[in-house]
């Protein structure tokens, strides 16, 4: 999977936008304001962060050894994905909609209908 690919399909999320964070060296998109994915490195390998329920932050981890705690992120609710792992691209995509969901559950429900979401 590569960074350009994982971007495009964030940006496809209604109301998403993007801005580079130069002290993060990295992409990140949100929705109202709120992140709900983080494109850069860690540990000098390229990865995606993205947000997730806590047990399936966990069970994610356990089952791949290719996503890890978030990256700078707080490890509870934030997963880092290695985009060189064998994480299959398909799997790429559900763990972004599952970010930009939750993202979009806690916003305001007047936020929500000005967004179309």
């Amino acid at each position: 999977m590569n960074k350009q690919q994982l971007l495009d399909y964030c940006l496809t999320k209604p109301g998403s936008e993007q801005d580079y964070q130069s002290d993060w060296q990295a992409d990140r998109v949100r929705v109202a304001e709120k992140m709900f994915a983080l494109i850069g490195e860690a540990y000098g390998r390229p990865v995606i962060s993205l947000k997730c329920g806590i047990e399936l932050a966990e069970q994610l981890r356990e089952q791949h050894a290719d996503i890890i705690p978030g990256y700078y992120l707080n490890k509870a609710h934030w997963n880092s994905i290695y985009l060189d792992g064998a994480l299959p691209d398909s799997q790429f995509y559900q763990l972004i909609d599952i970010s930009y969901q939750l993202v979009v559950a806690g916003l305001s429900k007047k936020k929500r209908q000005e967004l179309g979401i």
